[in-house]
C-alpha cells in the first residue's frame, strides 16, 4: 500500500512538473530550466558519491557536452536533437577512457585529478581558436525549437526525467549494494567477489553520460557557449552544495536541496553577483560540519526516533 501511494505521489508530481508551461512565463520557465539543470547534475554527482568517490570534475563533463553538441552542429551539420545524444556518448566515451586511469585513485587523489582535468579541458577548448572559437567561444545558427520556451522546459526536463530514473535504477538494483559495499569496506567488498574497478568504471561512465547530456541541453537552449561558461565553476560547486544540503547517497536528498539551493541561488545572484560563490562554499563547510547527513538524513533520523518512542510507549 505504501509502495502504491509512492507511486502516485510521483506520478502526481511528475504531472505538475509537465504542465507547468501552462501556468508559467518565459522567466520563471528560464530560472526552472537551470534549477532542473543543476538538480540533475546533483543527482548524477551523488551517484558516483555513492561508491565513495568524489568528483570535482562535473563542470568539466558539462562542458565537454556543450561543447561536443555545439561543434557536432557547427562542423558535422549535425541535427540538433541527435546532437544531444552525440555529445552525452562523447562524454561517455572520454570518460571510459579517462577511467582506467583516474579510477585507480582513491580519496583526495581521484577529487584533485578530477579538478585538475576539468581545467585542462577550458584550457584545451580556450586554445582551439580555429576549432572551438577559442576564448570567444562558438555561437550556433539557431536555439532549438526556435527558442519556444515550454519546449525548452519539456527538453530540460526529460533530460531531469532521465538522470532521476538512471539513480533509482541505481538504487533499487545490485549496483547499490555493490557501490555501497565498495563505500563501506573495499578490502571486504573485494573479498565477497565484487570487481570493484568495474562497478566504479561503469558509475563513472553513465554519470558522465549524463552530465554530458545537461551540458548538451544547455548550449542548445541558449544557442551559444564559451571556455568560461561552459566549464564555469557554478556547475560543480552548486551541485554539490545541492546535494550536501538535501542529503547524500538518496536520489530525493539532491532534489530537494536542488529545489532550496536553486530557489536562493537566483536570489543571491540578484543580491551579490560576484560574491555568491563564497554562499555555497559556506553552505558547504556548514553542512560538513553540523550536518553532514543533510535535510533527508535529519528527516530519516527524527522518523526512526519517533517510531522508537512509540515502540517504548507500548
Amino acid at each position: 500500500m505504501k509502495l502504491k501511494s509512492s507511486y502516485i505521489v510521483v506520478a502526481v508530481l511528475s504531472v505538475i512538473a509537465i504542465a507547468f508551461p501552462a501556468f508559467l512565463g518565459a522567466y520563471p520557465l528560464n530560472v526552472a530550466r537551470s534549477i532542473m539543470t543543476y538538480m540533475a547534475l546533483a543527482i548524477s554527482w551523488d551517484m558516483l558519491l555513492r561508491s565513495g568517490q568524489i568528483s570535482f570534475g562535473i563542470a568539466g563533463l558539462f562542458g565537454l557536452g556543450s561543447y561536443a553538441s555545439a561543434l557536432a552542429v557547427l562542423r558535422g551539420g549535425m541535427d540538433p536533437m541527435l546532437s544531444i545524444v552525440f555529445a552525452a556518448a562523447f562524454a561517455g566515451v572520454m570518460a571510459y577512457a579517462l577511467g582506467f586511469a583516474i579510477l585507480r585513485l582513491r580519496s583526495m587523489y581521484f577529487s584533485i585529478t578530477t579538478l585538475a582535468l576539468m581545467e585542462i579541458f577550458r584550457i584545451v577548448m580556450h586554445n582551439l581558436h580555429d576549432f572551438s572559437g577559442g576564448p570567444e567561444g562558438v555561437v550556433l545558427p539557431s536555439v532549438i525549437f526556435k527558442g519556444a520556451s515550454p519546449a525548452l522546459y519539456w527538453l530540460c526536463l526529460a533530460g531531469l526525467f532521465l538522470t532521476i530514473g538512471v539513480s533509482w535504477f541505481f538504487e533499487k538494483s545490485k549496483m547499490h549494494l555493490a557501490l555501497t559495499a565498495i563505500r563501506n569496506d573495499e578490502t571486504s567488498a573485494r573479498s565477497s567477489g565484487v570487481n570493484i574497478f568495474n562497478y566504479l568504471l561503469i558509475a563513472f561512465v553513465i554519470t558522465s553520460v549524463l552530465q554530458g547530456m545537461m551540458g548538451a541541453i544547455q548550449v542548445q537552449s541558449y544557442g551559444f557557449t564559451t571556455p568560461d561558461t561552459a566549464f564555469d565553476a557554478n556547475f560543480t560547486l552548486l551541485p554539490l552544495a545541492m546535494a550536501l544540503l538535501g542529503g547524500i547517497h538518496s536520489t530525493i536528498g539532491p532534489m530537494a536541496g536542488a529545489v532550496l539551493l536553486g530557489v536562493a541561488s537566483e536570489w543571491l545572484k540578484l543580491k551579490i553577483p560576484y560574491g555568491h560563490l563564497v554562499v555555497y562554499g559556506i553552505i558547504i563547510i556548514l553542512v560538513i560540519l553540523f550536518m553532514p547527513q543533510g535535510l533527508f538524513g535529519l528527516a530519516r533520523k527524527a522518523r526512526r526516533e519517533r517510531s522508537k518512542a512509540g515502540a517504548s510507549h507500548e
